[in-house]
């Protein structure tokens, strides 16, 4: 059985949703999703005053483990 298909908009749009329902991370982090074969993950990326900010690697873990999860239940479009 094949998994739904969400557009990487869309799954960028879910990990900042569940991400606002977990923690209070910094503004500034990009998240991306990277496609590896059949499957995909998030990147992100920040400038350095962000990363500087309390709780950013905090918050990168946090979307590695949702990417994690999503990844589990979506393909990705394309």
């Amino acid at each position: 059985m094949s998994k739904p298909v969400k557009t990487e908009a869309e799954l960028v749009d879910m990990a900042r949703a569940e991400l606002k329902a977990h923690a209070d991370c910094p503004d500034g982090i990009v998240i991306s999703v990277l496609r590896t074969g059949e499957s995909w993950e998030f990147r992100t990326e920040a400038d350095a005053a962000t990363v500087a900010k309390p709780g950013y690697p905090e918050c990168v873990a946090l979307i590695v483990q949702i990417g994690d999860h999503l990844g589990k239940q979506f393909d990705v479009k394309g």
